[in-house]
């Protein structure tokens, strides 16, 4: 079975605690981690920006990416979120284990 990391940026906290709370009871998340507080340079509409966001760290099934993704995008206050995949590959088996069955259902 293979798995994956999803990173992801929110406007705030409570954006990101929502999408959170979404993706694990939906089990497309075994777990979802929140660092809030995160400073942000960018460009947006050829205009360099900065700001603070919220940042989740979904972990789950490489089965599951699709559908988080569009469920994560269905949820997001942004008009072009960042949501990206990065694949896992070793981990700790037991949590792996865990992680495959809570997004079983």
């Amino acid at each position: 079975m293979k798995y994956s990391l999803i990173y992801i940026t929110a406007r705030d906290k409570a954006e990101a605690k929502k999408i959170g709370r979404v993706l694990v009871k939906e089990r497309l998340a075994a777990c979802v981690n929140i660092w809030d507080h995160m400073e942000s340079i960018y460009w947006w509409k050829g205009k360099m920006e900065e700001g603070k966001e919220a940042v989740l760290i979904a972990k789950t099934r490489q089965a599951k990416v699709k559908p988080l993704i569009q469920r994560v995008k269905e949820l997001h206050s942004y008009v072009c979120p960042c949501i990206v995949a990065l694949p896992i590959t070793h981990g700790h088996r037991p949590f792996l284990d865990w992680l495959a069955g809570e997004t079983r259902l």
